[in-house]
């Protein structure tokens, strides 16, 4: 932590040198939280109106733990991705409180209710695409939306999502989750007046390479109002969908 200037900042601020906007504009760039392996970001909040987000994959077990001990003094909530479940066991006993999601591979420490209106609609094409469906929709409710889901509705079989429009049409914005070829964000961008949010899986057989193809499906939609994140990204879809929701 910037101390010196934090304390300036502040100062400045007592004797109304600088406006309130001023001050804020100045503290979304610090302090952090420096505990050595890792430097915990602990203003990611007053910038998007939620805690710095654990990525679990790659961590060792006594790093994880540390690491969630300071968010939980720091924040009321939070949120670890793509955590194995015995990984999240190994977090439940030492920290009970935790919620464990285990079909979205997510461990938060609580889910509220709903405070935004109107809702997001998070759409996938195959079975096999729920998992990563299910991050998104479940990163959007522990951020306060509401979730309408429509799942197994792809192009292979398209009255599935046809007679869904009503729905996708009344959502602020669709999340749009699909592996093989990828085509249903377009589909859906072509039906609906809404933002889509495309979201490329690894689902699919070999010509599928592990989500490239439907990544680049997507990249080339001619739907102007289909934007693309990475492949298997269902938390960054959901966390843009809450920003613009």
């Amino acid at each position: 932590m910037e101390l010196k200037k934090l304390k300036k900042i502040l100062e400045d601020y007592k004797k109304g040198k600088i406006s309130q906007k001023e001050v804020l504009k100045e503290l979304q760039y610090l302090p952090y939280k420096d505990i050595g392996f890792s430097k915990i970001d602990t203003h990611r909040n007053l910038k998007f109106g939620f805690p710095e987000v654990i990525y679990a994959p790659g961590k060792k077990i006594q790093h994880l733990i540390k690491i969630v001990e300071n968010m939980m003094k720091l924040h009321s909530n939070f949120m670890i991705t793509k955590i194995e479940k015995d990984v999240s066991e190994k977090l439940k006993e030492k920290f009970p409180s935790l919620i464990y999601f285990p079909e979205a591979k997510i461990m938060s420490a609580k889910k509220k209710k709903p405070i935004k209106k109107g809702y997001i609609c998070v759409v996938c094409a195959g079975t096999s695409d729920i998992p990563v469906a299910e991050e998104s929709a479940t990163t959007a409710e522990i951020l306060g939306n509401r979730v309408e889901r429509i799942y197994d509705a792809g192009v292979a079989g398209i009255h599935r999502i046809l007679d869904k429009v009503n729905i996708l049409n009344k959502s602020k914005c669709v999340i749009a989750v699909a592996g093989m070829e990828g085509a249903l964000p377009s589909v859906i961008g072509g039906i609906v007046a809404k933002p889509v949010i495309a979201v490329p899986t690894s689902v699919g057989y070999g010509t599928n390479f592990s989500g490239i193809t439907p990544l680049l499906t997507m990249l080339n939609s001619c739907s102007p109002n289909v934007v693309v994140v990475n492949i298997d990204n269902g938390f960054g879809a959901a966390f843009f969908a809450h920003l613009i929701s």
